[in-house]
């Protein structure tokens, strides 16, 4: 897989892997749940990435005992192998520029309880610093063409606004849980020298 959005889809279905194997269908249901919250999913585009993991030896087919089958046919199962687990620890340790924009933050965040504490801390202050920027530009260009706008491109413009002041706000509350979670975390190691 390559590219950003290659990633992201990788990250998406390494995720979902690690949590159980699952066939396809599952899987498309799953990937729809959590990718249709941030992003529009092509289905056409799961099984070219599955072909993909499959290639590399990240995930493994397995059938069903014959015993089992379900519907007309038998389902096959995706399954992550071990190289599969660590190509997903490695996606989960990007914390860089690509982690934080709108295409592929979501993602990090739904598999953050598999991510370490620092690494979720720099995706978050990331995003957040993205966000800020968005908002001085749009800020700046508001005033610039306040008077010039319609009363319903003004509102769509303040409401547009108002959604990223609105996570900037929920980011810095996640920032603050995140950074005194490290803090109590660090004195209970103080306490404890064995558990070092």
């Amino acid at each position: 897989m390559t590219g950003p959005r290659g990633n992201v889809l990788e990250l998406a279905v390494l995720g979902s892997l690690h949590e159980t194997p699952l066939h396809g269908y599952e899987l498309r249901k799953r990937l729809n749940t959590l990718l249709g919250m941030f992003r529009a999913f092509s289905y056409g585009s799961l099984y070219p990435c599955l072909k993909g993991l499959l290639t590399e030896g990240l995930i493994v087919e397995e059938e069903p005992p014959e015993d089992v089958v379900l519907g007309r046919r038998s389902k096959i199962v995706y399954k992550l192998t071990a190289e599969g687990k660590e190509r997903l620890q490695e996606l989960l340790t990007q914390a860089g520029p690509s982690a934080w924009e709108d295409e592929s933050f979501g993602i990090h965040f739904a598999f953050f309880r598999h991510t370490e504490a620092e690494v979720r801390l720099r995706i978050l202050e990331g995003r957040r610093s993205r966000l800020e920027e968005r908002l001085d530009v749009v800020r700046t260009a508001l005033a610039r063409t306040r008077e010039r706008l319609d009363s319903y491109t003004l509102e769509l413009q303040k409401h547009g606004l108002e959604s990223v002041e609105r996570e900037v706000r929920w980011l810095n509350e996640l920032i603050n849980t995140e950074r005194a979670q490290a803090v109590q975390n660090q004195a209970d190691r103080d306490e404890d020298p064995d558990s070092q």
